[in-house]
């Protein structure tokens, strides 16, 4: 059989299913999992989402881990926080959760860690991983073992002990899980707390009859929008296929970018964590840098990317980081994202401001973003080149992640796909005018 080797992507395993991946091919992946990790009596936690090729999958994937020789610990239906969890809090020595993330029904994939769930990228494995499946030279070896483990509470638990719960006031939330694999964590976790939920999509359901779970994707965000209006609630909250990526919205239903985010908890930690380092992407509003230095932090630019992030937040022992995608990771919790924690650590803080939500982030908004634009193009590098020497004279010039230019009253990113031809540009200036004028400016280079 003839394996697509484009499903071996930059921070997964991903493809339609059954056309690019299939039970064949997983059953070889779990093989050449375990063959990478190159240890012997090894103990994998496996999960799966609602997704419904995922049972197949797991199946398949598991067949192929036992038949390699190791131990497979079965969580069920699991968060991919949830498998990150489970694997650094028992000791296990790699996870595996298959789910298809915030992508339509008919794609799925394998988020893949190893021990102390230290994710395992493009760079830190999938590449051998894509080999040993492509040379598909497996030895016989006797049969591993597969046992169950219920982890659910703990997990929740786990959250719950991050915040004083009885500071958390009677506020009125919407939350959409979009069908998603946070209807199986958000009803445990609020049934602790003396708020009122407004469930939207909380069943489990892997065709996902409403819409696309990706909160990233505005369209997506309408229902939820609505609801907080019509219901005059405090907030909303949306959640990614495997809920691993939050998005909150104000009680007037406007959307909050994930950076603001990460600059309003930058407040918060650093008042009881003076002096700590806070990491944000590149993406992000000049806004984050400044709260966190007028916080008393110490600000740390740095490229996109759970597993880069992650390896950087150990080698320097980072509080937090916060991702403009939602992503949002804690030291105190594994360096794992931390959804659940996240959403805790807002409403504390509602409940403490006793103002709306709009008042506290209006403060932040003291800068004017264009959001996240993609361009196809066919040369990147040579892309790249050309807007480079177009703004020579920026006070900034850096390659972190792509190309990044800084003026005094507005800067730009503009960086590769790692698996498609696209530029993908982020903008912010002083004034909305400034803004329109330099996205119409980089929109015609980058296009002509």
């Amino acid at each position: 059989m003839k394996i697509n080797s484009e499903i071996f992507r930059a921070y997964d395993i991903r493809g339609k299913y059954p056309r690019e991946l299939n039970e064949e091919v997983t059953y070889k992946i779990g093989r050449a999992f375990v063959k990478f990790l190159r240890k012997k009596k090894l103990n994998i936690a496996v999960g799966h989402d609602m997704r419904l090729s995922s049972p197949k999958l797991f199946k398949a994937l598991t067949d192929g881990i036992t038949a390699e020789g190791a131990n497979v610990i079965n969580i069920g239906l699991a968060t991919t926080p949830m498998l990150y969890f489970s694997t650094v809090r028992y000791g296990f020595d790699g996870g595996i959760n298959i789910t298809g993330s915030h992508t339509p029904g008919d794609s799925n994939g394998f988020k893949l860690v190893r021990e102390k769930a230290i994710p395992i990228s493009q760079e830190t494995g999938i590449q051998e991983i894509k080999k040993i499946v492509m040379e598909d030279k497996f030895e016989k070896k006797p049969l591993g073992k597969i046992s169950k483990k219920k982890i659910l509470t703990d997990y929740i638990n786990n959250a719950l002990h991050s915040i004083d719960g009885q500071a958390i006031k009677e506020l009125k939330i919407v939350i959409d899980t979009g069908n998603g694999m946070g209807g199986l964590v958000i009803p445990p976790l609020f049934k602790k707390l003396k708020c009122q939920i407004v469930p939207l999509y909380f069943e489990l359901d892997g065709s996902f009859p409403h819409h696309i779970p990706n909160p990233l994707i505005a369209e997506n965000l309408v229902d939820l929008q609505k609801e907080v209006s019509k219901n005059q609630a405090d907030l909303g909250i949306a959640l990614d296929g495997d809920a691993d990526r939050v998005i909150f919205v104000d009680e007037k239903g406007k959307i909050i970018s994930g950076d603001l985010i990460t600059a309003l908890l930058a407040r918060k930690l650093l008042k009881n964590n003076p002096g700590e380092k806070i990491l944000y992407d590149v993406r992000s509003s000049c806004v984050v840098k400044e709260e966190i230095e007028k916080s008393g932090g110490v600000p740390i630019i740095f490229r996109v990317g759970h597993s880069f992030i992650k390896e950087k937040m150990r080698k320097a022992n980072i509080l937090f980081a916060g991702e403009l995608s939602g992503h949002y990771y804690l030291r105190e919790n594994y360096y794992i994202e931390s959804p659940l924690i996240i959403i805790l650590k807002v409403l504390e803080m509602l409940s403490e401001a006793e103002k709306p939500f709009s008042e506290i982030i209006q403060s932040l908004r003291r800068f004017f973003a264009s959001g996240e634009l993609n361009f196809k193009v066919q040369d990147k590098e040579k892309a790249l080149k050309k807007i480079e020497e177009r703004y020579q004279d920026a006070k900034n010039i850096f390659h972190l992640d792509g190309l990044s230019v800084e003026y005094e009253n507005w800067w730009f990113n503009v960086r590769p796909s790692n698996t498609e031809d696209l530029l993908r540009l982020n903008l912010e200036a002083v004034t909305k005018e400034l803004m329109e004028v330099k996205k119409k400016e980089l929109t015609a280079l980058i296009k002509k």
